[in-house]
């Protein structure tokens, strides 16, 4: 698969971009939504993906690739095996991202940090915040299946990504679908969200 493999052809092979009325996970609303775990579910995918996230930073000499769970698990995972590194992954509990189940960072590890999608880098800033925390003092990049920010991501390290995508999104008093009724679903839940 690795010589044919291309992340548009992946990601419309494996259905991610989908079409609704959604919440994200910023409060804003869309029409359309990045539903990675579409690819990131089929193993070989997910293989070639990480490869070629784990090729945008080949030259900077990673010791260890951290996620944000849920969505980036699988993918920093795959970049970390690509590199040939150690992968942990940081998770929340009580709300707040946290490093559990022994995980620890050492302060002369190069680290880079790995999210499926970008959009506005809370999920991912949050984990910079905390290794820094942890002692962490050489974050070298942030990397991501898709980039969805617009050019506006807030990361002070490189941040490098297989495809931008611009898929535009409305403060929910300026939306547009919820004026029409139409359901408004939070994706991963399957459930439309009472009372929007």
């Amino acid at each position: 698969m690795t010589q044919s493999w291309n992340i548009l052809e992946a990601l419309e092979r494996t259905c991610v971009l989908k079409e609704g009325h959604f919440l994200l996970s910023s409060g804003r609303h869309s029409r359309q939504y990045m539903q990675c775990a579409q690819l990131l579910q089929h193993p070989q995918e997910a293989e070639e993906a990480g490869k070629a996230v784990a090729a945008l930073f080949q030259d900077e000499s990673i010791d260890v690739v951290v996620g944000p769970a849920l969505g980036g698990v699988i993918i920093a995972y795959e970049v970390a095996r690509a590199l040939g590194v150690r992968n942990i992954f940081a998770e929340r509990k009580d709300g707040k991202m946290e490093l559990r189940r022994g995980f620890s960072v050492e302060p002369h590890e190069r680290i880079l940090v790995v999210e499926d999608v970008v959009t506005t880098g809370g999920s991912v800033l949050e984990v910079i915040r905390l290794l820094e925390q942890e002692g962490a003092k050489n974050i070298v990049g942030v990397g991501s299946i898709v980039d969805r920010s617009g050019g506006n991501h807030p990361f002070q390290v490189p941040y490098r990504a297989l495809i931008p995508m611009d898929i535009i999104s409305y403060p929910a008093t300026e939306c547009l679908l919820c004026h029409e009724g139409k359901p408004l679903v939070k994706p991963g839940s399957r459930k439309s969200v009472a009372g929007k």
